[in-house]
């Protein structure tokens, strides 16, 4: 079951980042070595009333001449449009009714999206009501008035938000094929290598950084699997500014991520890893996905017995938070190793989806605790219990303990190396819960 993508659309200073930071709250996980990832704050996982679903907010950029705003909020609408199962179209009560929020209506109804119409900035309800009223000239139904900075009005927004979810045919759930996402910066080689994969040109492909149209799954069929590729698209407009290729690459990053089993992480050879790469594996890192690095263009880069290494080393060092990764040297263009592609595939995916029985694993936690003792603090030592595996992709394990606070995040790793000792499990990231037990 994916998760539906909710995506936030409208004007500056409507206080689009003040509704996300008031659902997404401490919500956000932030995590210390992913880099780059969360303090974009582009999207969110929110837990609403057993209904989860990932947030986007389309106004991380934010224009400064008015002729231009109409332009940003229908390139915003337009990426919700494309990625998003609901829309928040957001208004603003102080600033009333404009025409720009009428052209952005008129798209987002011609999308056939549902889209909530949300009032902001509404302190006073009784004063305010007559002019929230206005905003159903709209036409796109009845406008819901909150007040982001009080967090008042939340609740009624998000079960009309939520309301929807039930209708969203989320991929079959009888469709059992791979799913596997194609990301990385614009220009690296990705639909090239769709192109490659499937013997056609499918997928419109050109020079110019950010030109591939539209998100495009792709069926491939191998030794009698079948596959499905998820091309994560560049813009459907080629923008001049740097920052907005890759902000909106991002959203397009996350809404592919989420949907696939096993994201294929598709590096220039030439230019090496990235900034902007290293974010865009922190995605697939913190949605738990099968992981593989591609290193693209491997033919034009000059090389001697120990090329491979010494790149396979600088690229485990920038994407360091990512240990298991599996890293491939490919080439779109001569198509060597690209077949190979499958072989790792099938094997991420076998490791992503693996189960341990829960004896084992018991067994190889004692072992550990045996050879290296777990921290202790004020003459207090942690005790481990229990460890048992209670999910697959990824695989996830709870371990019982008698104190939380003393489970520190190295020894928590310790554990996690002496399992991927025994298992292997490359290619794919491994969650831990830590759960407190008294003493018997």
């Amino acid at each position: 079951m994916n998760k539906p993508i909710v995506a936030i659309v409208g004007r500056p200073n409507v206080g689009k980042s003040t509704l996300f930071n008031a659902l997404a709250g401490q919500m956000i996980s932030i995590v210390k070595d992913t880099p780059g990832v969360t303090r974009d704050r582009i999207y969110a996982d929110i837990d609403w009333l057993n209904h989860q679903f990932t947030l986007i907010d389309t106004g991380g950029i934010e224009p400064d001449s008015s002729d231009i705003i109409l332009s940003q909020m229908r390139e915003q609408a337009q990426i919700a449009i494309d990625t998003a199962d609901v829309i928040i179209f957001m208004t603003d009560v102080k600033q009333g009714l404009i025409d720009a929020d009428a052209k952005v209506a008129d798209m987002l109804r011609r999308s056939r999206k549902p889209v909530i119409l949300v009032v902001n900035k509404v302190d006073n309800y009784n004063k305010m009501m007559a002019d929230v009223f206005e905003f159903y000239n709209l036409g796109i139904g009845e406008p819901i008035a909150i007040s982001a900075a009080q967090r008042s009005g939340l609740g009624d927004m998000l079960d009309k938000v939520t309301e929807h979810f039930a209708s969203l045919k989320l991929e079959a759930e009888d469709d059992d094929r791979p799913r596997i996402a194609i990301v990385g910066k614009p220009n690296v080689g990705k639909s090239s290598i769709i192109n490659k994969l499937t013997g056609e040109s499918r997928v419109i492909v050109s020079n110019i950084a950010g030109t591939t149209r539209d998100a495009i799954d792709t069926d491939v069929k191998w030794n009698g699997r079948e596959y499905v590729f998820i091309d994560t698209a560049g813009l459907r407009r080629k923008s001049k500014v740097k920052e907005e290729i890759e902000k909106y690459s991002i959203i397009r990053t996350v809404t592919a991520v989420e949907r696939a089993d096993v994201v294929v992480i598709v590096i220039d050879a030439i230019e090496g890893v990235t900034e902007q790469d290293a974010k865009i594996a922190g995605i697939a890192h913190e949605n738990g996905k099968g992981v593989i690095i591609a290193v693209n263009k491997w033919d034009a880069i000059e090389k001697n017995d120990k090329t491979v290494y010494e790149y396979s080393n600088k690229v485990r060092q920038i994407l360091s938070f990512m240990p298991y990764a599996e890293i491939m040297f490919i080439s779109a263009l001569t198509g060597q190793r690209l077949y190979k592609l499958f072989d790792m595939i099938d094997f991420v995916i076998e490791n992503h989806s693996m189960r341990v029985e829960t004896g084992i694993l018991n067994e190889i936690m004692a072992e550990a605790v045996a050879m290296q003792q777990p921290p202790s603090d004020k003459g207090k030592r942690l005790k481990l219990f229990y460890i048992t595996q209670v999910a697959v992709k990824p695989p996830t394990f709870v371990i019982f303990v008698n104190d939380k606070e003393l489970m520190h995040f190295s020894y928590t790793r310790y554990i996690e190396n002496k399992i991927r000792e025994a298992f292997g499990f490359k290619g794919t990231p491994l969650r831990f819960i830590i759960r407190e037990r008294k003493e018997k």
